[in-house]
């Protein structure tokens, strides 16, 4: 009887000192009450003998479970290599799924920006004929509502990477998951959100300056 020697997590988030080590068959007698093992852990000599090895395990299983030559395998073989490959696969999914969620996000803001922004251009239309009036380009106007919007949307991401960062802390505090958050992270999401801004708020922004200034000033 011992104590192994502390590992840590694993690779796949799993604690490697959870667990305690015994014969198998004391496990299947005095646990499981089986006769059967559901995992079997191998180890290659070296990495270049792992095609072999798999082979000779892949005969031996089938000879132990008396399957014919025609037979398919009842057992699943699965190496390191496989399990990274689903690792990799899992967070492809998950990246283009998250990707999926905020794109939506984006678009659902955006939309609901640009049309805070027209509200406002049919609110303030007596304002932006008096201005054109005296003397403002287009592009004094369409430059203002452009900043309006910029600001509306870069408040709206500000807000959303402050509950970004609180839920990554509550996460990884309830659920162990580590997060990480970089300064980048936060420099392309401000980048994002200013961009959306420009993007959903051109329209009404180009809408407000190709205002006829007659009409603006009767607008009551």
């Amino acid at each position: 009887m011992g104590i192994l020697k502390a590992k840590g997590i694993s690779a796949t988030g799993q604690d490697q000192d959870n667990f305690i080590v015994m014969p198998y068959t004391t496990a299947q007698k005095r646990l499981t009450g089986t006769f059967w093992l559901d995992d079997i852990f191998c180890s290659a000599v070296s990495r270049e003998s792992m095609k072999e090895a798999t082979k000779e395990i892949v005969a031996l299983l089938r000879e132990r479970h008396h399957l014919n030559p025609g037979e398919d395998d009842d057992f699943n073989i699965r190496s390191p290599e496989d399990v990274i490959q689903l690792q990799l696969s899992i967070q492809k999914t998950m990246r283009t799924l998250l990707a999926s969620i905020a794109s939506l996000a984006l678009i659902v803001g955006g939309i609901g920006i640009m049309n805070i922004m027209l509200v406002s251009v049919t609110q303030r239309t007596r304002e932006i004929g008096i201005r054109l009036a005296v003397g403002a380009t287009e592009w004094d106007v369409q430059s203002q509502f452009l900043a309006e919007a910029v600001v509306i949307a870069i408040l709206g991401g500000v807000l959303g990477m402050l509950l970004g960062y609180l839920s990554s802390g509550a996460v990884e505090s309830l659920f162990g998951f580590p997060t990480l958050l970089t300064r980048s992270v936060f420099g392309f999401g401000a980048a994002f959100a200013a961009a959306v801004g420009v993007l959903f708020g051109f329209y009404p922004a180009r809408k407000a300056s190709r205002l006829d200034p007659i009409e603006g000033l009767r607008y009551e």
